[in-house]
């Protein structure tokens, strides 16, 4: 029988430099040695060493392109494992809420591949109140529905040997609102399609996204989703 070497990965987490370079890694795009370094407050020598010792854990990918190389997270299920660690992390809900009203949280933001925040969160609710989604042996199971083609889903005709491993609507634990939104092929095809239609655009806070004016429009007509009051809260 293997045993998980949880210790390796424990080890590679244990460093508040090393976490907040995986925290800006989440947001799904790759990044260099120094722009790393810069959000991480360290120097770029120190990211080499921290970015070494992540790779060997298998939490993150080097590429070269051209002159530069750059990082990424390893897979979508290492920055799942993250947001749900982000979620369990020692961190009142008094001092998350001021972290919002201080505008230091994205409301909407980008959890890798797929959306997070109280608008994701809000949006996986109606999947499950209208029978979109089903909750299922601890996981998620998408039903056919009209509504799935307006937020550019295409649902899978039969299961296949990799979906069986990796679920095509996976729920995963939101860090901010300590409840479920939807991620896997599903939750990636709906951001591909905001991303597409305009509906939602990055700005300048890290992982955060903006909702623009059609965008809203949309979410509203498709899903009866006010999303200004859940922006605001």
């Amino acid at each position: 029988m293997t045993t998980p070497r949880f210790d390796i990965i424990g080890q590679a987490l244990s460093d508040a430099s090393r976490t907040r370079m995986l925290c800006e890694l989440m947001e799904g795009r790759s990044f260099t040695n120094k722009e790393l370094a810069s959000a991480a407050g360290i120097t770029a020598q120190t990211a080499t060493a921290h970015l070494r010792l992540l790779q060997n854990a298998g939490l993150v990918l080097a590429e070269k392109r051209g002159r530069c190389v750059f990082h990424r997270l390893a897979n979508a299920e290492v920055a799942q494992v993250l947001e749900q660690l982000a979620a369990l992390a020692p961190s009142s809900h008094l001092h998350l809420a001021q972290r919002r009203k201080a505008g230091d949280i994205a409301q909407l933001r980008s959890c890798y591949d797929h959306l997070a925040g109280p608008v994701a969160v809000a949006m996986t609710g109606q999947f499950l109140d209208r029978g979109m989604l089903v909750e299922e042996n601890g996981g998620f199971r998408a039903c056919g529905h009209e509504i799935w083609p307006k937020l550019g889903v295409s649902l899978p005709q039969k299961p296949s040997a990799v979906a069986r491993h990796q679920p095509f609507a996976r729920p995963c634990m939101d860090w901010t609102e300590r409840r479920l939104h939807v991620s896997g092929l599903l939750g990636k095809q709906i951001l591909t399609h905001f991303f597409d239609q305009g509906w939602v655009r990055r700005n300048s806070h890290k992982r955060g996204l903006q909702i623009t004016g059609l965008g809203l429009r949309a979410l509203e007509q498709v899903l009866g989703l006010r999303c200004e009051a859940l922006i605001d809260a």
